[in-house]
């Protein structure tokens, strides 16, 4: 198998160890939760798209003894996480052999990019190659306590695309996955990363949904509305307005019902709400902010309208010059694994 072999991860790992594997995980809008609180009966259920151009990379191979290193101050800052990862899967599975953990990219933390998750899922794959270990994804996120309340992620490393699950089971596992379609080739995924702020995880996430007045039924019910009639017909149809209204709709329902646990505001960073509003007011765009941001994203039709905006955006001086912006493409894979040599 040559070093750039992309694997099908849905099934579980190969039954035969590696020595050694490089897992590159992508990066995830989180687009919105569909009933937060559960006023319609069962809790969140979730919109997620996969993007190209942002991931967590892993690579794990055997050793004399146990190692860790990493590429740059941003993937060191991941390794205790890591590290937890894998006494856990040690632990669950009985492998305690030596092995070197190597970081080589990190999606920025706390940035809704779905960093935490990728980075569990990356090293529990990594991990059972190594080993010639069969677990599912959702194994994999139960074992490291992913997934708890989206199951986007896990599923978007398996698989990519525009996501929509069900909410978790009664029983506590991964939510089911109720939807995965392709966005139309060139469609265009603008990001706005503000890495001066950092997004709700944790502790304190847990505190601010506690903290919230449940969304009503009739807010929970038109969202459900948007994404069955409108974002996802028009995904699955190519047709982009009406994909980009019933998005921008379904943020603009949420990020009202969460300003109270971002300063009263609709986005994280005040910075990336100004330039997706003004976006948004003079482009036909699907605008909004992914999970607790900093990240904000803009969906246009194409690489030509994504430029345009930039350099619309930048000519009129509402660009803060310590946003970081890219455009990306939809992904419509998961993870690739590829043996080391």
């Amino acid at each position: 198998m040559s070093s750039d072999a992309m694997l099908d991860l849905r099934g579980g790992s190969a039954s035969t160890a590696l020595a050694g594997v490089r897992v590159q995980a992508p990066g995830r809008l989180h687009l919105g939760f569909l009933d937060p609180s559960a006023t319609l009966g069962r809790r969140f259920g979730s919109l997620g798209l996969v993007v190209d151009g942002l991931h967590t990379t892993v690579e794990l191979r055997r050793a004399d003894s146990d190692a860790v290193s990493a590429v740059d101050d941003s993937s060191q800052a991941e390794l205790p996480r890591a590290l937890v990862h894998l006494e856990r899967l040690r632990g669950a599975t009985g492998y305690h052999a030596p092995l070197h953990l190597h970081i080589a990219r990190a999606l920025p933390a706390h940035a809704g990019l779905g960093s935490g998750t990728q980075l569990a899922l990356a090293v529990g794959r990594a991990f059972c190659a190594v080993f010639g270990v069969r677990l599912s994804t959702p194994d994999i996120a139960r074992l490291t306590g992913r997934g708890l309340r989206s199951g986007v992620g896990i599923a978007g490393f398996d698989q990519g695309g525009l996501l929509l699950d069900g909410g978790p089971r009664a029983d506590g596992g991964a939510a089911p996955l109720l939807s995965r379609l392709t966005l139309p080739p060139p469609w265009r995924v603008m990001l706005v990363l503000d890495p001066r702020h950092r997004g709700l995880a944790g502790a304190e996430e847990k505190a601010a949904l506690a903290a919230l007045a449940p969304l009503s039924r009739e807010t929970a019910a038109e969202i459900c509305h948007e994404v069955l009639m409108r974002v996802l017909p028009g995904a699955a149809g190519g047709e982009f307005a009406p994909f980009a209204a019933g998005l921008t709709r379904m943020q603009s329902l949420l990020g009202r019902h969460f300003s109270p646990a971002q300063h009263g505001r609709p986005y994280t960073s005040a910075a990336v709400g100004r330039l997706l509003e003004w976006i948004g007011a003079r482009t036909v765009a699907a605008a909004g902010q992914s999970s607790w941001g900093p990240t904000g994203f803009a969906i246009v039709p194409s690489a030509s309208d994504a430029d345009a905006a930039m350099a619309a955006a930048r000519e009129a001086g509402v660009l803060d010059p310590a946003l970081q912006l890219c455009v990306v493409r939809a992904r419509d894979h998961g993870a690739s694994l590829a043996p080391l040599p």
